[in-house]
């Protein structure tokens, strides 16, 4: 084990594998981050919680971003069925510190930054190549199989395996670890446009949440760089596709049509992508960690993305995993128990995280009623809203929320 060419092999270059492949080349180790596309590439999931700003401070990105033409998210506004829009809920109300104030980015363009910024930090970064198997020796594993865009076949070892497969979920499928969440089995219909109608000023870049009719779901609203946003739809399968026609441009344009408060600020403008659709994606895994490997990002879980959680989750499983790596090497103990050590706090504040989506598809709920009645609470609901959710005080709200609708148990 020791003898192997590599410290650590990442496979899957998003943003959860290049934070754990870099944090893990600035500590010294040999790492190589294996992806099977070529970036840049597509990808959904535009709009950053505040809180990735910590962990894109220890990656050093906080410069090229602060450059970039993304642009900056200070709040996010929710608006009812029947079009009502509430006040922004600015960060920085609570927040002072530059933190508070976020990006809104192509993913395109951002998780190829994050890849450049591997390599920039030593770590050896192969494109286009596919991971098929993982190796197991003696019950650890130890290496992985891979091919490459001409074909060969090729094995590499290392002393610890991070999957960052998102939700291919190499590892997870293979052992069978996936838990799908029984109540949050929505799917997603989404496209990017261009023209639409933004709003000014400080409120240009912030999400807009919009209910479809009858609170049957809801639609996203991101303003993106070059006049574009990202308009997307989440409800249930049956009420999205059941006695539609099956393509996703025509689910997506009918829901449009049912959504006055869309309808008004896509007048205007053209789709410029193909619709894409994403369903029954809200999982977890039953372990995070073996002898030798680790599960970060969406192979560890994935979330419903009312509350645009899932680059900061990525994020900051990467930047726990890369932590706990880098002490169960140091400790020559690769068990799962010592490198799966940082799974309970990730745990911890998906869970927060998780119980706020039940509130929102809780019909008789109401946020802005709860915090008139409890506003002892505002600062731990801004709190998980901003993404600050890894610490143990800002469970103390779901108590209260619980007396109002019902909340979910950990995933078993």
């Amino acid at each position: 084990m020791d003898s192997a060419r590599h410290d650590v092999i990442v496979i899957g270059g998003g943003p959860s594998g290049s934070t754990a492949a870099t944090l893990l080349a600035q500590k010294g180790y040999r790492v190589l981050l294996l992806e099977k596309e070529r970036f840049p590439r597509f990808c959904i999931g535009e709009s950053l919680m505040p809180e990735t700003y910590w962990p894109l401070r220890r990656l050093g990105l906080l410069p090229k971003l602060r450059a970039s033409h993304f642009p900056r998210k200070y709040s996010v506004q929710f608006v009812s069925a029947s079009g009502r829009e509430s006040q922004p809920f600015y960060f920085f109300q609570t927040n002072p510190h530059e933190s508070s104030v976020t990006w809104q980015v192509l993913r395109a363009e951002f998780d190829l930054l994050l890849v450049e910024n591997a390599a920039e930090h030593g770590v050896e970064v192969r494109q286009e190549t596919l991971v098929t198997e993982v190796l197991f020796e003696g019950g650890r594993a130890c290496g992985v199989r891979m091919s490459g865009k001409g074909g060969g076949e090729e094995v590499a070892d290392a002393r610890v395996i991070i999957d960052a497969t998102g939700r291919s979920a190499l590892l997870a499928r293979r052992l069978d670890l996936r838990r799908p969440d029984p109540h949050l089995k929505k799917a997603a219909v989404f496209a990017h446009y261009e023209n639409a109608v933004r709003d000014t000023g400080i409120d240009e870049g912030a999400t807009l949440v919009l209910y479809t009719r009858d609170n049957l779901g809801w639609f996203w609203y991101i303003p993106l760089p070059r006049n574009v946003v990202s308009v997307g739809v989440v409800s249930s399968p049956s009420t999205l596709f059941e006695g539609r026609p099956g393509d996703p441009a025509s689910v997506l344009e009918a829901e449009v049509e049912l959504c006055p408060a869309v309808c008004a600020r896509l007048a205007p403008a053209r789709r410029i992508s193909p619709v894409h659709v994403l369903s029954d994606f809200s999982f977890r895994t039953r372990r995070w960690a073996g002898n030798g490997w680790v599960l970060i990002g969406d192979s560890f879980g994935f979330l419903d993305p009312i509350y645009s959680s899932g680059v900061l989750l990525a994020l900051k499983s990467g930047e726990f995993a890369a932590d706990s790596v880098d002490e169960a090497i140091q400790a020559a103990d690769l068990s799962a128990d010592r490198l799966g050590a940082f799974g309970p706090k990730l745990s911890a504040g998906i869970e927060a995280i998780r119980k706020l989506v039940y509130a929102f598809y809780t019909p008789t709920f109401s946020f802005g009623q709860f915090v008139k009645k409890h506003p002892d609470q505002r600062k731990n609901l801004v709190d998980i809203l901003v993404g600050d959710v890894f610490k143990e005080e800002v469970h103390g709200i779901f108590e209260l929320m619980g007396q109002y609708c019902d909340l979910p148990k950990p995933l078993e």
